[in-house]
């Protein structure tokens, strides 16, 4: 595409004015019931009106005590199968798919401590995601249940899926999770008993395990098999998320693609920012990400891939990299950030200690958590909605929605509270309704104008570390569809770029942005990041490419809330002769 893609002009109008409430509240002010809606901002008036339709606020919110059952829960909260949704019906929900809990054998919490931090810091839906061991299979996956299903009825305006994180044969981890239902727990025990790394001793460097594309054939099998569960009606949905991708090197390009074009729409993207960022509060490498390749490690990734930047993964931060190399395939893969919860910076809880002949293999679980009075400093995790958020979007409050929105790539993600909310759509110049958001396509004739409408609403209050943020830069990044690639391993789009840099003066309200596309000769994709502008660098491929990017990050050094970023999902434009 070249530079088709530029622009002739771009404005940035400020319209001042009053979100509301400034001062933090010990419950989202979107479900605050003494706050009134004149007072709230554009995105939690848009939260409360979904949670209000969904019978979740005010008169009848008891009529969704459904939510604790388990089985009919997809099908009440959603009203059945989720429908396709116009652009200006979304309201964006906020969530995390990758939490533990004592079922892991590295974590502490109750799931009822997780998904009541969730609620409080404003997460709209969560996926329990246990580790995948002999444990856990044998005992875990079904003793979790019972927990998960108690915390749907304790936090019904918080959806709660069970899920696991899947030890990917021959790679790295994974988010794999189902609609709730009667065999939710069935499938997800019989997935991991057969295809799980740890369980069967294919993950990545397994001394006697099966030679590598066998390990890599067992993956792909594994993500078909669960496409075949679901097809088969035994769970109403399933998906797959790539966990920290870059963190030890060994998700190849090759199997990334491999794993999408499995059974498309059930590996849908990987974790654009992974958790773990308090780690730099303890002295440690932001996301856990303080590695070195190894001998698994696919060996043409280069050293900056094992560190974040601006704590996002290497894949997904550097214009022109992996991730874009997706994208300017076509290929739909989405990003999310989650916070990887296993024990929480500055908490007071403990892990209770053992009985006698009580161990972690024994039980399946540790023992409840005990508060030691000392807050607990030498950890590296956030709550869940503390820091990291992925926003989706949807037009009703219900698990089958939810994870409808995660498929399609109605996706955005900040850390820090960054932002209140965004809107971004392709629009066809001078048509109201040829429009695209997150994750879709425009199609337009060749030669067609086509205009980038964004609209930000700015923090309007503090964050969760009892900061303002502040947004300072706004970029559009773009990138030519060049179709599939030949070399599966390929990590580079060389002509996606920053194609626009808009300057954000003012400190508070709305702010609507705009960029002109030159007349579309060829099909392209744009995406968007934001930041607070704190720590910046010349991207990994150079100043022309990006000249203004996220800083790597270095172990030890510096606070996560002092270097804030969103990123938003993809939004293609088709061309037709």
């Amino acid at each position: 595409m070249g530079h088709s893609h530029g622009h002739d002009h771009h404005h940035d109008h400020d319209h001042d004015h009053d979100h509301g409430h400034g001062s933090a509240h010990p419950t989202p002010e979107a479900v605050d019931t003494s706050i009134p809606d004149s007072e709230l901002s554009p995105r939690d008036l848009s939260r409360r009106t979904l949670l209000r339709n969904a019978g979740l606020l005010g008169a009848g919110a008891g009529a969704m005590s459904v939510f604790g059952t388990g089985v009919g829960t997809a099908a009440a909260a959603s009203g059945g199968k989720a429908k396709a949704v116009e652009d200006d019906e979304l309201t964006y929900v906020a969530g995390d798919h990758h939490i533990h809990t004592q079922f892991s054998s590295d974590g502490m919490y109750r799931v009822e401590d997780q998904a009541r931090r969730a609620a409080e810091y404003g997460l709209d839906w969560m996926v329990v995601t246990d580790h995948g061991s002999a444990a856990h299979a044998k005992i875990g996956v079904e003793k979790v249940n019972p927990e998960i299903v108690a915390s749907r009825e304790a936090n019904p305006r918080t959806l709660v899926f069970q899920g696991l994180e899947w030890n990917i044969p021959a790679a790295e981890h994974g988010t794999v999770f189902v609609a709730p239902g009667p065999n939710e727990v069935a499938v997800l025990k019989e997935f991991e008993n057969t295809f799980d790394g740890s369980v069967t001793g294919t993950s990545s460097g397994v001394p006697g395990a099966p030679t590598t594309p066998a390990r890599e054939a067992l993956a792909i099998t594994g993500i078909q098999w669960m496409a075949q569960q679901k097809q088969a009606g035994r769970v109403q949905d399933a998906i797959m998320f790539a966990n920290h991708p870059a963190r030890l090197g060994i998700d190849s390009p090759h199997e990334i693609r491999g794993w999408r074009d499995a059974a498309p729409g059930i590996f849908t993207g990987f974790e654009g920012a992974p958790g773990h960022q308090a780690a730099q509060l303890e002295g440690g490498a932001r996301g856990a990400y303080g590695n070195s390749p190894g001998a698994a490690s696919f060996p043409a990734y280069p050293l900056a891939s094992y560190r974040t930047h601006g704590g996002f993964d290497w894949m997904t931060a550097t214009v022109g990299g992996l991730w874009d190399s997706l994208l300017a395939e076509g290929r739909p893969w989405w990003i999310t950030a989650n916070s990887d919860s296993h024990s929480n910076y500055g908490d007071r809880l403990v892990r209770g200690a053992f009985g006698p002949g009580e161990d972690f293999n024994t039980l399946g679980q540790y023992n409840d958590p005990i508060d030691s009075g000392v807050p607990q400093l030498d950890r590296s995790d956030f709550w869940p909605g503390q820091y990291s958020r992925t926003h989706v979007g949807v037009s009703r409050f219900g698990y089958l929605d939810v994870m409808s929105g995660l498929r399609a790539g109605r996706i955005w993600v900040d850390h820090g509270q960054l932002i209140d909310g965004i809107d971004v759509r392709l629009r066809l110049r001078g048509s109201e309704q040829r429009t695209a958001t997150l994750g879709g396509v425009l199609t337009v004739p060749r030669g067609s104008r086509v205009d980038l409408e964004v609209t930000i609403d700015l923090a309007s209050r503090p964050n969760l570390a009892g900061e303002m943020p502040r947004l300072r830069r706004v970029d559009a990044i773009a990138g030519a569809v060049t179709g599939l690639s030949t070399d599966k391993d390929s990590f580079r789009a060389p002509q996606t770029t920053v194609v626009e840099s808009f300057e954000v003066s003012q400190a508070s309200g709305r702010v609507e942005l705009s960029m002109r596309f030159r007349p579309v000769e060829e099909a392209f994709y744009v995406r968007l990041r934001g930041t607070d502008a704190n720590r910046t660098g010349v991207g990994f491929y150079g100043a022309s490419v990006d000249p203004e990017g996220p800083a790597m990050d270095i172990p030890g050094q510096g606070s996560p809330w002092e270097d804030l970023w969103f990123y938003t999902n993809p939004i293609w434009v088709n061309v037709t002769p």
